[in-house]
């Protein structure tokens, strides 16, 4: 049976007859089609909407990268004998190493502190360092030589908060709410 031709197969003397129907032809109708690409969108949309983080996990994941870059910071200053500073800057942040020669320069030999930018509606809300007052600038300084800081640095998206706090041990890591209820500045 050729099937490249148009019409029904004479079951009886085993030809092809033109021009007759066999009462629905192989394929889809547009209607089918457009059921089914109406469908796959909306599974697509349902996929894409439940794989999108909420803004408490993308606020946690984002303080617990400023945390571990402000350890990674104090660590280099220590080891590097060069003070390291981190400074919030409107839509991000950036850290910047003090040269004997030049003074202070944004850091650009570590890929890893390079300048960052928040996701869109993140911010930095506030800074507290332990004994010092508030300052216009967010700006932290990490001495190579001396104590660990005591901070507290405030992240929002939308209604959800969460800081970056440090211990005089050295101890940065994130945690969930807007500062401490006490009054203290870092975790105990």
């Amino acid at each position: 049976m050729p099937t490249s031709a148009l019409g029904l197969f004479n079951r009886v003397k085993g030809e092809c007859v033109k021009g007759e129907r066999t009462g629905r032809g192989r394929g889809f109708t547009l209607v089918e089609m457009l059921v089914v690409l109406l469908i796959m969108g909306l599974l697509v949309g349902l996929v894409s909407v439940v794989t999108r983080p909420d803004d408490r996990a993308l606020l946690r994941l984002e303080a617990e990268r400023l945390a571990q870059l402000l350890d990674l910071a104090a660590a280099q200053s220590r080891l590097t004998g060069r003070p390291t500073a981190w400074i919030a800057d409107g839509p991000g942040y950036r850290f910047w190493q003090f040269n004997q020669d030049a003074g202070w320069a944004a850091a650009r030999d570590s890929d890893m502190l390079r300048a960052r930018t928040l996701p869109e509606g993140m911010r930095i809300a506030g800074l507290q360092v332990e004994n010092m007052r508030p300052q216009g600038a967010m700006r932290l300084e990490f001495s190579p030589y001396g104590t660990a800081l005591s901070f507290s640095i405030e992240m929002a998206l939308g209604a959800e908060r969460y800081a970056v706090a440090a211990t005089p041990v050295g101890d940065v890591r994130a945690v969930p709410g807007a500062g401490y209820p006490n009054g203290n500045t870092a975790p105990r």
